[in-house]
């Protein structure tokens, strides 16, 4: 059964300082001139809904961890199986037919034991979209469909919550900015939804590195967003294939 907006738990903002661990565990982001201490601390109070954590999410989820954002939510209803454990990193075979939001809770916890991580096992929807997203300061869309996108992208936009969007298919990733200081939005980039059920999930070919890489550069994009740290991929589109290394930047 999926929860309610009634029971989803409302996270409260208290501003954290770092901690004498922090001190010790980020001292190579304190030598960078853009982070610093307040870049830092920036990373700390901050809060990031993932949706998806899969192939995208995995690489995503622990970068977020490690570079000390202090609140992660985690939105998927999936359990592990076998096939994800290609590109899945976050998992392995022991896990299988485990809850995915359960086993990456405990992993991010155990990585950065400060962080807040809220498991929320439900498919995001029409009823809990705004109330999930009212909570958090970026949203990330690591899913693989066309209809979750449309409302990840439709609703970001109406709540003015920077969004960051990467995608993959067989050696191809995408990478965006949606929503960001009143930038373009999902639907300026994608502005028709197509019809899912094209083919199944067992016929998409997919190297197993590339949402590794992907999610990585998704990864850095939001430590930009949180930090001010460099230029947010804002009104571009990455596009990159690994099968020859080309990588092209497009303005829209």
């Amino acid at each position: 059964m999926q929860p309610t907006i009634t029971n989803i738990t409302t996270i409260t903002t208290i501003m954290k300082k770092l901690s004498s661990e922090d001190l010790s565990r980020f001292t190579r982001h304190f030598s960078l001139s853009e982070i610093g201490e307040t870049g830092q601390e920036k990373l700390k109070n901050a809060s990031v809904l993932v949706i998806g954590a899969g192939g995208l999410g995995s690489p995503l989820l622990v970068y977020l961890a490690a570079a000390g954002i202090g609140t992660i939510g985690i939105v998927d209803d999936d359990v592990v199986s076998t096939s994800n454990l290609q590109r899945q990193i976050l998992y392995t075979t022991v896990e299988v037919g485990q809850k995915k939001v359960e086993i990456a809770a405990q992993k991010l916890k155990a990585l950065y034991p400060e962080i807040d991580i809220q498991a929320y096992d439900t498919r995001l929807n029409d009823s809990n979209v705004e109330s999930l997203f009212q909570q958090y300061d970026v949203i990330a869309d690591c899913t693989d469909n066309y209809k979750t996108r449309q409302l990840i992208g439709s609703k970001s936009a109406s709540l003015n919550k920077p969004l960051a969007f990467a995608s993959v298919l067989n050696y191809e990733g995408q990478i965006s900015v949606f929503n960001y200081q009143n930038g373009p939005v999902y639907a300026d980039l994608f502005p028709t939804t197509p019809q899912d059920g094209i083919y199944s999930e067992n016929d998409i070919g997919l190297l197993g590195v590339l949402p590794g890489i992907t999610g990585t550069l998704q990864a850095n994009e939001i430590i930009k967003i949180v930090t001010g740290y460099g230029e947010v991929i804002s009104g571009r589109l990455l596009v990159f294939n690994i099968r020859d290394n080309r990588f092209n930047l497009f303005r829209f």
